[in-house]
């Protein structure tokens, strides 16, 4: 049998260059436990590495086995791999198949990071199995495990590109591999229509968690205009959705402060939720009902303390990245940072994970160092251009926050509510427990 460690490497390349996938730390802990002779179970694999059992055996070791099938060709599993990865080590090793040689010399050269080869623009949600996922380990497994309470309600909190929906996305898989249904929703794709009257939203938020189900609609057969579109919604959820349902339900919904804007449907919605969380406490189909919400602004809108859904359940607000984690996601990257190179990025952009992504992904795709592009990073040419292009925009909207922010530009303030929690929404500043608002870092400062 050849060397363990180089039987690990060759997988790691071959799984790169054949799925443009780098594995996790996780996954290359099984895949190298996988080629031992006396394996571990995942059980002693997750006790070992902090991770919940059902974790590791329902989604990382799936989703690692599909790549290692997909890289090899053929069905692999935790028995046949080793057996397997040797077969085809051995043909690579054969240096007289000119195919052999083709495909050996596109593969990246032993000891540089897999990431290099994969370049993923720091837009939008980072895809499930993306290498360059900062797993925020505490986070991510206290909501895998709040999950499967039947009453659970997790609240993610956090400014813009933080994170939040690559965050739901994977608790959302994490149910799915539970066999939960799964829901999403963003209420930022509904038009402003929907938020018309409260009976016109809860109309809306029904049938997109009906139509997502496969299920046909029977809205009308529930819906009774003397009843009200609160208990009408309570009806067809307890009559008709969850009483069909064999399993629990995870509804997700980002966004959500996209209601903040027509304070009486979001009273309304909200006292509904806070409703439904306390039905899980009696009514036994209530509980197969487990609900996520994500907002970016805090809540500002007056809501009686009994009736209020946002002082329950879990909350979590998500941090910006520490200084070790910016290194572990430059080296994800095929980039290795200087200490002056990570210390200048960090103060510049205060940590924040779109900002911190975007200047590594502009390293490696212009091949240009991190130290080259911070230099004329804040100039109207450099690779913040719009980036702070929108965030102006957002400003020249409201000028009441404009005029907020040139204040706070000026020294630390403390602001009327409101308009704290919008500009720390924009990741613009950040807030005391006075809301005492500072700038949130040199970018936006300088």
């Amino acid at each position: 049998m050849r060397n363990i460690e180089e039987l690990v490497e060759f997988a790691l390349q071959l799984v790169a260059t054949e799925t443009g996938v780098s594995l996790n730390y996780i996954q290359k802990v099984i895949l190298r436990e996988s080629l031992l002779e006396n394996k571990k179970t995942y059980a002693k694999l997750a006790e070992e590495n902090k991770y919940s059992e059902s974790y590791i055996k329902f989604t990382v070791a799936p989703k690692l086995w599909q790549l290692v099938s997909q890289a090899l060709g053929e069905k692999v599993n935790k028995t046949n791999f080793s057996g397997l990865l040797e077969q085809r080590l051995e043909k690579f090793a054969d240096r007289d198949n000119p195919q052999t040689i083709e495909k050996t010399a596109a593969m990246p050269a032993a000891g540089l990071p897999m990431s290099r080869y994969v370049l993923e623009s720091p837009e939008g949600q980072v895809p499930l199995v993306s290498s360059l996922y900062v797993e925020r380990l505490a986070i991510e497994q206290t909501c895998y495990l709040e999950i499967l309470q039947p009453r659970a309600f997790i609240r993610i909190f956090a400014p813009r590109k933080m994170g939040k929906t690559s965050l739901i996305a994977r608790i959302l898989d994490y149910g799915s591999s539970q066999n939960y249904h799964t829901v999403r929703l963003s209420l930022h794709q509904a038009g402003t229509q929907v938020f018309a009257s409260s009976d016109r939203f809860l109309r809306w938020f029904c049938t997109n968690v009906t139509q997502q189900l496969g299920w046909e609609s029977k809205l009308n057969d529930y819906w009774d205009e003397d009843m009200g579109a609160l208990i009408n919604s309570t009806i067809y959820f307890q009559g008709y959705l969850l009483k069909e349902l064999s399993n629990p339900i995870i509804i997700a919904l980002d966004g959500i402060d996209q209601l903040f804007e027509y304070p009486e449907v979001a009273s309304d919605f909200f006292v509904l939720l806070r409703s439904w969380y306390e039905e899980t406490k009696d009514i036994s189909v209530w509980q197969k009902l487990r609900v996520v919400i994500a907002h970016a602004v805090e809540v500002y809108i007056p809501l009686p303390t009994h009736r209020s859904p946002f002082n329950v359940g879990l909350a979590i607000e998500l941090p910006t990245f520490s200084q070790e984690q910016v290194q572990d996601l430059a080296e994800r990257h095929g980039l290795q940072l200087t200490k002056p190179e990570l210390e200048r990025l960090m103060k510049l952009t205060g940590g924040f994970p779109y900002l911190i992504r975007l200047a590594l992904y502009q390293s490696v795709r212009l091949k240009i160092p991190v130290q080259t592009l911070l230099q004329d990073a804040t100039s109207n040419t450099g690779i913040y251009q719009q980036h702070i292009q929108s965030q102006l925009w957002n400003l020249q909207q409201h000028p009441k926050l404009a005029d907020a922010f040139q204040q706070v530009l000026t020294a630390p303030i403390q602001l009327e509510r409101e308009v704290a929690f919008k500009l720390k929404s924009l990741g613009l500043v950040h807030l005391s427990d006075e809301n005492q608002a500072t700038v949130s870092c040199e970018l936006y400062r300088e």
